[in-house]
């Protein structure tokens, strides 16, 4: 039975374009149509507004004719997170705290997709100014995992990691400072990558902030980095510009041939790996190993005192922030990350500094453990995806990050690292390894990657909207 349009891959569609034997503006309507089906019950979405879709797609459809496609993915549906500036529109960052003014102009990500023709479906839902790993928000109705509703799809691009497991289009953004990224494409069973610091530019840039793509297949992600990767003076840590060949992701498992691997099965900090997770990790490592690659164990290189100081220079950040807010205002923001931002309240400066230095020398430690390999797998997350209305693993706000030991480290360290299904929990929940590469080997990281999703066992059928589902079952 041939795929729906709404599930078919970016090169696959524009390949259909090119032949022209589907129009954008089909595969518009059957994304749109998919996302009937399932938004009400995961709520990734924000600002869908259907007959924009359709006029941007008929737009495309014209370009396409005439044989003049705007750019890499003319006429892909795309969607982009809240906090990512779309021109004209609210960026509520996922708080009822903001303000809903509109952007004057679009942020270099949302930019670079309408270059390239690429058509936005819908910007997507995230947690309250991107503080937590789940999908609770006082602005956006609580998003949900499609593998399982009543759990979080992670986050804080909570929206992104739904819509791509559910099929909402080939092509998402979102964002990553300490794991915003990869946690959902772990816990949703998503591919991602959250590149070297400065690969995508953001406006506004902040130490260890990346924008990434979020998809289904690593052969997405590379299309998508051709567009998103390119300079823009508006982040003060863009990078140069370079020619990258992110076509040539695809090199085979003979890639992972002679490797150095390192495996990192504990984080040094935070909550204990479980089981399930541990064992996909592991059998992952043996799949590199039977393809050729070195794989030698590591030891921890965070530390709680690491963890701890940047969760608590992050409170005190988020308490100056909410201190500014009228009382009326600030009281609309989320009780938990209200209670864990003034918690900083009695910080003294001293201790502020010491909490930054933790950043430095979680930045210094990771690129020396990283040195002796060539690539470094992990568990992306110690757990599997938890209760939907929980903002954190531990439901504390005294404790709110124990579970970003494995991913924050690359982020400081400025280090590419991806989240790439290995498996799933006796109750079919997806379970993510992270694999990170050595500063600036973003394209390496896709190709080892991509080795991976070769070498894999059979992935499960992508979930469907219940009442499809039930069908099936039928």
């Amino acid at each position: 039975m041939p795929e729906a349009l709404h599930e078919l891959s970016a090169p696959a569609l524009l390949a259909l374009y090119r032949r022209r034997e589907v129009s954008p503006v089909e595969v518009a309507r059957s994304v749109l149509g998919h996302v009937e089906r399932w938004e009400q019950h995961l709520r990734a979405l924000f600002l869908l507004r259907p007959e924009q879709v359709l006029e941007q797609a008929r737009a495309s459809e014209a370009r396409w004719l005439q044989g003049r496609p705007l750019g890499l993915i003319d006429g892909v549906p795309v969607t982009i997170k809240d906090n990512i500036a779309t021109r004209g529109d609210p960026t509520p960052l996922g708080t009822a705290a903001t303000q809903l003014l509109p952007a004057a102009a679009d942020a270099p990500p949302a930019a670079r997709v309408r270059e390239h023709g690429g058509v936005l479906l819908a910007k997507t839902t995230m947690p309250d100014y991107g503080m937590l790993s789940s999908g609770l928000s006082s602005f956006h109705a609580l998003a949900r995992n499609p593998w399982d509703r009543t759990k979080t799809p992670g986050g804080s691009s909570a929206g992104a990691g739904a819509a791509a497991a559910a099929g909402y289009g080939p092509l998402h953004i979102g964002t990553d400072i300490g794991g915003s990224l990869r946690l959902p494409a772990g816990w949703c069973g998503i591919f991602t990558l959250k590149p070297s610091l400065g690969r995508i530019p953001i406006d506004p840039p902040y130490m260890g902030r990346a924008a990434g793509p979020m998809t289904r297949t690593v052969a997405d992600a590379a299309l998508f980095m051709d567009v998103l990767a390119r300079p823009d003076d508006r982040d003060s840590m863009s990078l140069p510009a370079q020619e990258i060949a992110w076509s040539a992701f695809d090199r085979g498992a003979e890639r992972l041939r002679g490797l150095r691997i390192g495996l990192l099965l504990e984080a040094g900090c935070g909550l204990a790996v479980e089981p399930e997770v541990r064992a996909a990790v592991e059998r992952a490592a043996e799949l590199f190993e039977r393809a050729g690659a070195v794989v030698a164990p590591m030891k921890p290189f965070m530390t709680q005192g690491m963890l701890d100081g940047m969760d608590h220079f992050w409170r005190m950040r988020s308490h100056v922030d909410m201190r500014a807010l009228p009382p009326e205002v600030k009281a609309r923001v989320l009780p938990y990350i209200r209670q864990w931002a003034d918690s900083a309240a009695g910080m003294t400066g001293e201790a502020v500094f010491r909490a930054f230095h933790q950043f430095h020398l979680t930045r210094l430690q990771t690129v020396e453990a990283c040195r002796p390999f060539d690539y470094v797998l992990s568990p992306v997350s110690p757990v599997p995806a938890f209760a939907a209305e929980l903002p954190s693993p531990t439901n504390d706000p005294l404790r709110p990050l124990e579970h970003i030991g494995f991913t924050v480290p690359f982020n400081m360290s400025e280090q590419p690292a991806a989240s790439i299904n290995c498996g799933y929990t006796s109750t079919g929940l997806p379970i993510g390894l992270q694999i990170a590469g050595q500063r600036f080997d973003d394209l390496g990281v896709l190709q080892v990657a991509h080795a991976f999703e070769l070498l894999r066992e059979p992935q499960r059928p992508w979930p469907q909207p219940p009442s499809e589902a039930l069908a099936h079952v039928d």
